[in-house]
């Protein structure tokens, strides 16, 4: 292990206490500093602000090295200082750089050199702007590097202690080799190149990732139409080298705090530079569509969905977090709503009850079903493996499973009395639920 330094994180949320709960692993000395007084202090009494894996026993295991305050002076003691807030998108779908920016006001003022690091996800030509920035604040003592996270969450710790790679983009080869000197202890390869560089290989790499699930999603969505089965499909194409099986897994799209942002922010900055992403404008639209095809799933057994009760397990956008950012659950369930169906909801986490008005947010699987129409997987968790079972066969009124993830065996399912519908797999037979005749108003004259 190299020498302990002490390291300056600007955001406490989800990507800064990720990275500074393991750099304080790692050995160093880490201030974490955030704007909000009540997650400061829910944070020095040990408190966490969201769910993330092995993340509280590691900050609890660090204690001694970490500390949390308001103040930004006291990021004055820190060689190296981490920019990891949040850069969200704008009206426009341009990334908004505003928390960037307030950081950089914030920097203290000292003689000695310190590095600027920059965690936060930043469209491409932000690190030119940021050292122009601190020129001009007279700050040609800080440094400027570019160092993206590649972090998923629900097993953040691990993707940062056992990373497939550590990129540093920085305008300094002296500034890039101090920011390589604090991974020691990792084992990974050092993708050392330019600041710019750096910047797209998070966006690319991101949108690279998107592209594999919308186009298997559009493969199930032919599977579904021609009689094959997506799962097999999606198998025999991941065992070619060339491809490879990861993010082939057909489902109801992504959501999360990266990848509609980053795609977003991406086909932003490419219309800016004067070119259309078709590719990437497709991936979107596609991703947007898929979690919709749930809807036509439920009307095909269900007819109008006005009065029918709908479960949806499933609220955080993976399972491990509690995360409900552009959630494909948050979709499906309004539209749900908006056909007037009855609504309840599971996680084995989150919490919508804020997002969801008129949806009953459950406290088990058994409470949810009882008495549904149909009961939607949204979200992959294991507890849903269970799902096909006979408590909850006579629990349903309708014993119909919509599987948005796949995550069940189809044959296993129907043995046990279920309707079944995947995504891109046969489906069931069905009989579809005679249609609701509302009696005729007379007007009175």
């Amino acid at each position: 292990m190299a020498d302990s330094r002490t390291i300056g994180i600007f955001g406490a949320g989800w990507v800064g206490l990720v990275t500074g709960g393991c750099f304080a692993e790692l050995g160093h000395e880490v201030i974490v500093r955030d704007v909000v007084a009540e997650r400061v202090t829910s944070l020095q009494g040990g408190a966490l602000p969201f769910h993330e894996s092995e993340l509280p026993e590691m900050l609890e295991r660090n204690r001694d090295r970490i500390r949390y305050t308001l103040d930004a002076d006291e990021l004055a003691a820190a060689d190296v200082i981490f920019i990891c807030v949040q850069t969200p998108p704008t009206y426009s779908g341009d990334a908004d750089l505003s928390f960037v920016w307030t950081a950089l006001e914030d920097l203290p003022r000292i003689e000695r050199r310190q590095i600027l690091a920059m965690k936060s996800t930043v469209p491409v030509g932000t690190g030119d702007k940021v050292r122009a920035a601190l020129e001009a604040r007279g700050l040609t003592n800080v440094g400027y590097a570019s160092n993206p996270e590649f972090l998923a969450e629900g097993h953040a710790v691990r993707d940062f202690m056992n990373p497939d790679r550590v990129v540093i983009g920085a305008f300094d080869d002296a500034d890039g080799a101090v920011v390589e000197s604090l991974y020691s202890g990792i084992e990974a390869p050092i993708v050392n190149t330019d600041v710019a560089s750096a910047e797209m290989i998070k966006l690319a790499a991101n949108a690279f990732l998107m592209t594999r699930i919308s186009f298997i999603n559009e493969i199930a969505n032919v599977c579904e139409a021609v009689g094959a089965d997506v799962v097999e499909v999606a198998r025999g194409i991941g065992l070619d080298h060339r491809l490879g099986p990861h993010f082939l897994r057909a489902g109801i799209g992504y959501g999360g705090s990266c990848f509609p942002k980053d795609s977003l922010a991406l086909k932003q900055l490419a219309s800016n530079s004067g070119y259309h992403f078709q590719l990437l404008a497709a991936v979107i639209e596609v991703n947007e569509l898929q979690k919709r095809r749930v809807i036509s799933k439920l009307e095909k057994h269900l007819g109008r969905l006005r009065g029918k009760t709908i479960a949806v397990l499933g609220l955080a956008f993976k399972p491990n977090t509690d995360d409900l950012r552009d959630a494909p659950s948050l979709v499906i369930a309004s539209r749900l709503l908006a056909e007037g169906a009855i609504v309840r909801t599971w996680d084995q986490v989150a919490d919508a009850r804020d997002r969801l008005q008129g949806a009953l947010q459950c406290e088990t699987v058994l409470e949810a079903v009882t008495g549904a129409d149909a009961a939607v997987i949204v979200t992959e968790w294991d507890e849903l493996r269970r799902l096909p079972s006979p408590e909850v066969h006579k629990a349903m009124a309708r014993p119909l499973l919509i599987d948005g993830r796949n995550l069940l065996d189809p044959e296993e399912a129907r043995r046990a009395g279920f309707a079944y519908e995947g995504i891109g797999r046969p489906s069931s037979p069905f009989e579809a639920l005679p249609e609701t005749v509302e009696p005729e108003r007379k007007v009175t004259p």
